[in-house]
């Protein structure tokens, strides 16, 4: 029941409030009990009249004083909420429809915040709850027909929810609801449902929202909650390569009413340093925007990553891989003025067609070689000294593509008739003197090329059909001949000829660069045979025929690389595949060898969804205030209570009579008691022996308080949890943990800080940081934790450090006044990936963040780093209850992650404890070698 902005769990509890008349009869006519006087003598009594005694009425104050704690438990009972909430329309159960997709993952803690209020309000009013998600599921298999639950149930369910990096399945979804409805759990559903769908505002590539929306308005009343415009993912695209630049794009939802809009794109390497950041610019109303990345070759292809910036999500985040990478090109040239002869020399063309999709230098061999170019092309008239085949074919041997054309040299030339093809740097044998084909002396006519073998790097290239050959060389004939035929001419003679040599690969067109024998130069296919034998110099999967390729990392909800989940599987290079759980973002194949797949890739468009059944609520997903009552209204009741019986007591002459000079003494006293606790609590901070006598007489871990009532009863659980598996693990004997207080508490005693980081945690005073300074210029090491497991740090242009993720900037604000050295990534051969468990990942509530530390640079104290920073939010994954189990979910490994996450603490007690000692263990080989072991 509601009034106005009042509303009451369980109204018909006020009922009771119409006993208060009766009550204020019966407390009226009550008196209270009689007092105790001293009786004179019986002699004083002698003679009195006899007078008619009426009982005294108990006082009106004490009466309403009475009444008002009969309300206030009434009124408690009930259950008053101020504030508009949450009001479910109907009498049913609550279906709570969550779309967990990729879209969400934006304003997930926003959303996770809404579920909690409405199961909340499904609790107060004992509702069963069932819950729906929309995304496919990690486990592959089809989506699971919800079923009813108490609201505490699907509390821990939508706890353990995380946005999937794939898009939601509404159809899939919908054929669960189905099926819920039709089991023997649906007629409870079917009851004057309320439903609540949270939705992330894009809809299905095949417009199932719409479906999907009539089918929960039909259970009963629909509620959609949206982001309203501002939580939506901004997609970003495959960029460009074209004309020699870097061009970065991004999508947005469409719509006319879309207002104009600037984010920041990073590009960032594998390590996660930051090598450039670009505005997009997405003017109103219009979907696309792009911008150009102007960055030299060298550095554009250490690119890893592109994403925006402060957006978590799989949508917001595009890898790059061997295909994006700009590879250098070198023409080989005669004479400088070669490259400047339009139309006729051999490397006009070649030139135009390599531009697009790669960086292309025009010089003589040697200054080429010197610059360790991906690819060189060789033209016909380029004639090679011995010393030059002797140096292309150490260039090649270690990886480099060498592209060889044909040309009235090569046809006469004695040497390449006789020599080896090893020796000559050619793929195949050939014949002296060439083929011509079509011209006034001849009986053929110009040949048109034959459809490419599956087989081939060319195949599934489209050939036009006005491409013809005049004139070729031709290869003798051989076994592996047809093996090592890329193209050929509609006859079966080789038009393009290639085999691998060492690490790298040696191609040849059995034709001109330029137009004089065929006019395949002048056409687009040109263009793309290129740029498949480009691709060559780095081995890029994707064509046909080639071999599945498994998951290496895949991308998770919040776009962070991780282990590919458990229903991965490896596709087929040549057919794309459709991302989902089977086929999660990420790459694919081996670290030397991989395949990115991205969101960007495969999506074409975000279009909101708009279209909603008639009756359905819509709402945004701002908190809707409301404020408890009851607690309040129960500590009232009992003040009363406790007035009423001090008051009762009172008048029944069972308490001394007031003294106003004691009373005034009393008051002065507490009131200089009170005025002594601040400092008397300053005393004890900074001079307390008995602090001091807990920190050192035995070994404790300590974190920072912040402030943060949870989050410092988060972190107080997590080193308790920590503390008893180092315990029962290890031979090390810590006691319980202790808080300290950086501006107050000493904290030298220590050998581990862990420091929660809050977003409204102040920086330490000068005096503080000072202190901090000291402790780790001294062996202490703090653990910095911004608990939202995107972290990444690396030189930028702004000097400093340059931190990206949503703590970003509050661990910036921290650390400003310490002295933290430089940082790099933690290595693979780190003292703290040995030092009790062999570990290389080192998640706790959340995995795939970085873990930082110092580098050798910055190493004190015998190597030891003096800080560790990272943002998986250890805490949460390492805080047991009384019981040793379990207070927070992890996500997405569950317990294999938390014992991970476990076995990271005990690495790093011991790391802090014992120093580097099993660094030594790097010198083990070479003084084995030394004992001739």
């Amino acid at each position: 029941m509601g009034l106005g902005s009042l509303s009451f769990v369980s109204p018909w509890l006020l009922v009771a409030l119409v006993v208060l008349p009766a009550l204020w009869w019966l407390l009226k006519i009550t008196p209270p009990m009689a007092q105790k006087l001293p009786f004179p003598a019986l002699r004083l009594l002698i003679g009195l009249a006899a007078e008619e005694e009426t009982p005294a009425r108990t006082p009106l104050w004490l009466a309403i004083l009475r009444l008002i704690l009969a309300s206030a438990i009434v009124l408690a009972l009930a259950h008053p909420l101020l504030g508009s909430g949450l009001r479910f329309e109907r009498s049913g159960p609550v279906l709570l429809v969550v779309d967990d997709g990729y879209a969400a993952a934006p304003d997930w803690p926003k959303r996770q915040a809404v579920m909690q209020e409405i199961l909340s309000a499904a609790e107060r009013e004992s509702r069963p709850v069932a819950v729906l998600t929309t995304a496919p599921p990690e486990s592959g298999e089809a989506a699971a027909a919800p079923q009813p639950l108490s609201a505490s149930e699907a509390r821990k369910l939508v706890q353990a929810l995380v946005p999937k990096p794939w898009p939601a399945d509404r159809a899939a979804a919908s054929k669960a609801l189905a099926a819920a409805l039709e089991s023997k759990d649906g007629d409870v559903m079917r009851k004057a449902a309320n439903v609540v769908w949270i939705c992330d505002g894009i809809d299905d590539h095949d417009g199932a929202a719409k479906t999907f929306a009539r089918q929960l308005a039909g259970l009963g009343g629909l509620r959609v909650l949206t982001s309203g415009g501002t939580g939506f993912p901004h997609l970003v695209l495959p960029p460009a390569t074209e004309n020699g630049h870097f061009t970065a794009k991004a999508l947005r939802p469409a719509g006319t009413d879309a207002p104009a809009e600037a984010v920041s794109l990073v590009a960032s390497d594998e390590s996660g340093h930051v090598l450039a950041e670009q505005t997009l610019n997405f003017t109103a109303g219009a979907p696309r925007a792009e911008a150009l990345v102007d960055l030299p070759v060298e550095i554009a292809n250490g690119i890893s990553r592109l994403e925006v910036a402060e957006e978590p999500g799989a949508a917001s985040v595009f890898l790059l891989d061997e295909r994006w990478r700009r590879r250098t090109v070198g023409l080989v040239s005669v004479t400088p003025q070669e490259s400047d002869r339009p139309l006729l020399g051999d490397l006009y063309y070649l030139k135009r067609a390599l531009i697009p999709f790669s960086e292309v230098r025009i010089g003589v061999l040697n200054d080429l070689l010197k610059s360790e170019p991906s690819v060189l092309a060789l033209p016909d008239a380029v004639v090679l000294s011995p010393k030059d085949r002797d140096a292309l074919a150490d260039w090649i041997a270690k990886g480099g593509v060498l592209v060889r054309f044909a040309g009235p040299h090569m046809a006469e030339s004695a040497d390449l008739a006789s020599g080896t093809p090893a020796a000559e740097l050619i793929p195949v044998a050939l014949r002296r003197g060439g083929r011509a084909l079509g011209g006034v002396m001849s009986w053929t006519a110009p040949m048109a090329l034959a459809p490419f073998d599956a087989a081939s790097p060319f195949a599934g290239l489209v050939i036009p059909g006005d491409v013809t050959v005049e004139r070729q060389v031709l290869a003798e004939p051989a076994l592996d001949l047809g093996s090592r035929t890329w193209a050929q001419l509609a006859d079966g003679t080789p038009l393009v000829t290639g085999e691998r040599r060492g690490e790298g690969t040696l191609v040849l067109f059995h034709i001109t660069a330029n137009a004089d024998w065929s006019n395949l130069p002048l056409s687009g296919l040109f263009v793309e045979m290129l740029k498949r034998v480009v691709a060559l110099s780095h081995g890029a999967a994707g064509k046909s025929g080639a071999s599945p390729l498994s998951p290496y990392r895949s991308l998770d909800g919040f776009g962070r690389l991780g282990a590919p989940p458990a229903a991965a599987i490896a596709f087929d290079p040549g057919k794309p595949p459709e991302i989902g759980p089977k086929h999660p973002p990420g790459y694919y194949g081996t670290e030397s060898a991989r395949l990115a797949v991205n969101l960007g890739s495969e999506i074409a468009a975000l279009v909101p969804v708009t279209d909603f059944p008639a009756g359905t609520i819509l709402a945004t997903l701002a908190p809707v205030p409301v404020f408890d009552l009851k607690p309040w209204l129960w500590l009232a009741a009992f003040l009363l209570t406790l007035a009423d019986v001090v008051i009762s007591l009172w008048l029944r002459g069972l308490l001394p009579r007031f003294n106003r000079r004691a009373a005034a003494a009393a008051a002065i006293l507490l009131a200089a008691f009170l005025a002594s606790l601040p400092a008397r609590a300053e005393t004890d901070a900074a001079n307390g022996d008995d602090a001091v006598i807990a920190a050192t007489s035995a070994t404790r871990l300590a974190y920072v308080r912040t402030g943060d009532a949870s989050l410092d009863e988060e972190s107080a659980a997590g080193m308790r949890g920590l503390t008893r598996v180092v315990d029962r693990r290890t031979a090390a004997e810590l006691a319980d943990p202790m808080a300290v207080d950086i501006e107050r508490d000493e904290i030298l005693f220590f050998p581990i800080l862990y420091w929660p980081v809050s977003a409204d945690q102040k920086p330490p005073s000068a005096a503080a940081a000072a202190k901090l300074n000291q402790y780790l210029a001294t062996g202490g090491i703090i653990l910095f934790d911004t608990g939202d497991a995107k972290l990444g740090l690396g030189d930028d242009r702004r000097g400093g450090f340059g931190w990206n993720g949503p703590g970003a900037s509050n661990l910036r604000r921290i650390v400003g006044g310490l002295r933290i050295p430089p940082l790099v990534p933690l290595p693979a051969d780190h003292v703290l990936t040995r030092s009790y468990y062999l570990m290389q990942e080192f998640p706790g509530r959340f995995a795939g963040g970085s873990l930082w530390v110092a580098g050798e640079e910055g190493q004190g104290n015998d190597g030891v780093s003096p800080v560790v920073i990272g943002g998986n939010d250890w805490a949460a994954a390492w805080a047991l209850d009384q019981d040793s189990k379990p207070m927070y979910p992890v996500v997405p490994g569950g317990g294999m992650q938390r014992e991970q996450a476990f076995r990271f603490g005990i690495n790093l007690v011991m790391y802090a404890l014992t120093g580097n000692y099993k660094a030594d263990q790097v010198h083990v080989p070479a003084i084995l070698e030394r004992l001739g072991q």
